[in-house]
């Protein structure tokens, strides 16, 4: 096998780095840090260069490239700023889903519009007293009146559910079948839909760019139309997701780590202790090679992830694995990080202080990885 970038993937990468590293300014993220806002202008500058689903076909205003390109994106994003990057890979949320399991006509109505930087999606499956078991029998539910759907529930820990233009959401339809995931089915919910009721999640630890919210279902009614892929089949069709999303959470994080690792580089290169560079301390250069190995080690494994679904072999084993692995390093090389930088590195005015907020959340959202180790032990036996 060969992992080895093709050389039109190197130039999405240099693209995507010389986007960042001129539309990422350090007063925007600081910016939106403080005061949790969305980077409307930057997305909309990224959905014009086509970084913003690069994955979609492009008969629906996508680049056409594969999960490789996506997870390059992801990468090159959040290494050169953890809180934009984030809020910007994360404004297709669930989109994989249309482009697997959609209609013709739900295709063509929303993933052209999220490609342009007009719409952001999000997914809802979090409920308060589930957690990440949507394996369990759900309670939000839906129940069919006629050709409509009728929605009631709550969702939580909802990633751009304040800002979203439409909602996937996980509902269960047969309230009999055992095991209860056989009987869930997944719906497109817009916001201006009647019964349906955001509310901000605020002073988040960290990625308080991307808005997290509550979402209240009360006999929200929808359509046939509204359904994505089969009734009674939300739960197969999101494990499909999974397989994809987890994989961009790992370039997330690893993105992440690459970051903090060149910040304490040059940190070290620079900063002068005792009549010496930091760098010159084997304690120090030796904590910023096991950085260094761990993060290359993560990327083969995030990129062999990506590789697999654009060969059409997804393989939720090695998804979660490098979910797992990306994010639990990530947070290890970054806690590393503000070591090197020392007290500088626990004030806010340092990037890395915002990393290390920023990164925490990998190891938790799209599947604690508690949930990722269960999905690998499975596979294992």
């Amino acid at each position: 096998m060969d992992f080895s970038l093709t050389t039109e993937q190197l130039d999405i990468k240099s693209a995507v780095r010389e986007f960042c590293e001129k539309e990422f300014t350090s007063e925007l993220a600081l910016e939106c840090d403080r005061e949790e806002k969305f980077p409307w202008e930057l997305r909309r500058k990224a959905a014009e260069l086509g970084f913003v689903g690069i994955h979609f076909p492009e008969e629906y205003g996508g680049g056409g490239f594969g999960h490789i390109e996506n997870t390059i994106v992801a990468e090159e994003m959040c290494r050169v700023d953890s809180t934009l990057g984030t809020a910007i890979i994360l404004s297709d949320l669930g989109c994989e889903l249309l482009v697997m399991y959609g209609t013709e006509e739900q295709k063509e109505k929303y993933l052209p519009k999220v490609a342009r930087g007009d719409a952001v999606s999000a997914i809802a499956y979090t409920e308060p007293a589930r957690g990440s078991a949507i394996s369990e029998r759900l309670d939000t539910t839906a129940r069919k009146e006629g050709d409509e759907w009728v929605i009631n529930g709550v969702k939580t820990f909802i990633t751009n559910a304040p800002i979203a233009d439409f909602i996937f959401v996980l509902c269960q339809t047969d309230m009999k079948v055992v095991p209860a995931y056989r009987g869930q089915t997944l719906f497109i919910v817009e916001k201006n839909a009647p019964g349906l009721d955001i509310t901000k999640i605020e002073r988040k630890m960290g990625i308080r760019a991307s808005p997290v919210g509550e979402v209240s279902f009360n006999e929200v009614r929808v359509s046939d139309s509204n359904v994505v892929g089969e009734v009674n089949r939300g739960f197969y069709h999101s494990m499909a997701l999974f397989n994809m999303s987890r994989v961009e959470i790992a370039a997330q994080a690893l993105g992440m780590a690459q970051g903090a690792l060149e910040n304490a580089l040059k940190y070290a290169l620079e900063r002068e202790a005792f009549g010496k560079k930091l760098i010159e301390f084997q304690a120090i250069a030796h904590k910023l090679a096991d950085m260094a190995t761990k993060i290359e080690a993560a990327r083969l494994l995030t990129y062999k992830a990506a590789w697999l679904i654009d060969c059409g072999k997804p393989d939720p084993k090695i998804s979660s694995m490098a979910k797992a692995y990306a994010s639990n390093i990530a947070v290890e090389v970054v806690d590393e990080a503000v070591q090197i930088f020392g007290g500088y590195g626990y004030i806010g005015d340092f990037p890395v202080e915002r990393v290390y907020r920023d990164v925490r959340v990998t190891k938790i959202y799209e599947g604690t990885n508690e949930i990722q180790f269960n999905v690998i032990a499975k596979r294992l036996l």
